[in-house]
């Protein structure tokens, strides 16, 4: 999977985006990731997992798939894969199957995240101001030394990376684009620049 649709007017770093009162964001229960899989068959070019591979991935790391929803109505969703050391050399190399990723690339849950693939963000309508609120699920204590990295496989996706503080990155893995934490980025001499690094580190807490 990669990055879906939308429009994404407003450029914001990923970190600071607002967190939209309009759309709720939690981690997904089961009895929605049939819904989820069909959503991104539906708005992701290229998607091919089902519904119960997808429900592997979910038992195996549930914070790893999010659902954006508006008065109850399901509107999207968003899911990553939590990548150890290993996973994170071989998302660099190429030489990790995206769409079938073995677990053993997986971080587990007393493993450090050494990055953060964005595997889709599946989204119809306002859900995509969910991704505030997702910005922040990633800045718990297990994510927040993570970069993020991601693959549009849409116009609109790549967009919403140009506009969320993404860039092309050099690696054997086509296409590649990678969202460096404020808090892992060298502050400017420039004043203002250090007043902006210092408030990031504060949104990790």
């Amino acid at each position: 999977m990669s990055m879906e649709r939308g429009t994404f007017a407003a450029r914001h770093d990923f970190d600071a985006l607002p967190l939209s009162p309009e759309v709720d964001v939690r981690c997904a229960q089961f009895s929605e990731i049939d819904a989820l899989a069909e959503m991104a068959h539906r708005l992701v070019p290229g998607v091919q997992i089902e519904g119960m591979e997808l429900a592997k991935y979910f038992a195996f790391d549930p914070q790893s798939i999010l659902t954006f929803s508006r008065k109850g109505n399901l509107l999207g969703g968003m899911a990553f894969l939590f990548l150890n050391d290993r996973g994170h050399d071989a998302l660099l190399l190429d030489d990790i199957c995206l769409t079938a990723p073995e677990t053993r690339y997986l971080a587990a849950a007393d493993e450090d995240v050494a990055a953060i693939y964005i595997w889709a963000i599946a989204a119809t309508g306002r859900g995509i101001a969910g991704l505030g609120k997702a910005a922040a699920h990633l800045r718990q204590i297990r994510f927040r030394s993570a970069d993020c990295y991601a693959q549009p496989s849409t116009v609109a996706g790549r967009e919403i990376m140009k506009a969320t503080g993404f860039a092309p990155v050099s690696s054997f893995q086509p296409d590649l684009w990678c969202y460096e934490r404020p808090w892992h980025r060298q502050p400017m001499r420039m004043s203002g620049a250090i007043i902006q690094a210092r408030s990031f580190a504060d949104a990790r807490h």
